[in-house]
């Protein structure tokens, strides 16, 4: 007699919790689902039941055990599955770019909060440190702002939001290798948006092993104790805002006060340090006068 749905999840979520996976159960459940292409109802529906034999035979099972044996040795998720969902939005990811995560989705929110749709059609949006391009993505999609330009180093992550742009269907945007505002020539931005590093190197050993192992190092740690981009994005976005177009930074949540200060020294006014959902602070935004 084969295993059943629950016996295999069993397995699975044994051999995670033996390596501490954090989870465990839930990642289990996810890869199951995910290699077997079965939805969370049917495997409640149909979890005393024995595997199809034309399931297994399908490469859904050594597949999934896979995946098990790779999640054990702490490779993300969704590096695992290809993808992470944000703002209601599917993105394609791997190990060239950050995993986007539901405390960025707050820079999002506020973006669309600040300019409903009717001032969003007529502006525009420069992303730097795009990434996967999930938030100049979403502020496209969700916000129909008219044009984006999103700006990133790495050739390896300009390669993923390409992907998600042509996977979503979103032709407003435009993604450009750059180091910072090196190759943008547009002066006149409505809004910029960034997610840069700000990781300190001697918080390196504070992270957990998905993160500090398998995610890019140029996108998470920052010299200066985590502050040098945000001192760089202070002192030059100016020069690429329309007067009173605004600026939105994702920030650590003890870098607040920092970041508000560097704006403000700047010319940035009305500058506001914005909580996630868990109340700890995530987002500084200011207008540019």
């Amino acid at each position: 007699m084969g295993q059943t749905w629950n016996e295999l999840l069993r397995e699975g979520q044994e051999q995670l919790e033996t390596a501490q996976v954090p989870e465990a159960s839930l990642d289990a459940r996810y890869l199951l689902e995910e290699a077997f292409d079965i939805s969370r109802s049917y495997l409640l529906l149909h979890g005393t039941e024995e595997i199809p034999g034309s399931t297994v035979e399908n490469g859904s099972l050594k597949r999934y055990r896979q995946w098990i044996t790779r999640r054990a040795q702490r490779i993300p998720l969704q590096h695992l599955m290809g993808y992470q969902e944000f703002c209601g939005l599917r993105f394609s990811v791997d190990e060239h770019v950050l995993i986007p995560r539901q405390d960025t989705e707050v820079l999002v929110e506020l973006v669309l909060r600040d300019y409903p749709r009717r001032m969003a059609e007529q502006a525009s949006v420069l992303d730097l440190c795009t990434g996967s391009g999930c938030i100049l993505l979403s502020l496209l999609e969700l916000g129909h702002f008219r044009q984006g330009l999103g700006i990133d180093l790495s050739e390896e992550a300009l390669k993923v939001a390409m992907r998600n742009q042509k996977d979503l269907q979103i032709t407003a945007a435009e993604f450009r290798k750059s180091d910072l505002f090196e190759a943008v020539m547009e002066r006149e931005w409505d809004v910029i948006v960034s997610n840069p590093p700000y990781i300190a190197e001697s918080e390196r050993s504070e992270l957990m092993p998905e993160v500090a192992e398998h995610e890019p190092e140029m996108a998470l740690f920052a010299p200066e104790n985590g502050l040098a981009f945000y001192r760089k994005l202070a002192e030059m976005s100016g020069a690429y805002l329309k007067k009173g177009g605004r600026i939105y930074l994702e920030i650590g949540c003890t870098q607040g006060a920092a970041v508000k200060g560097l704006l403000e020294e700047h010319g940035f006014s009305e500058v506001r340090i914005c909580p996630d959902y868990a109340g700890l602070d995530r987002v500084v935004t200011g207008i540019w006068k």
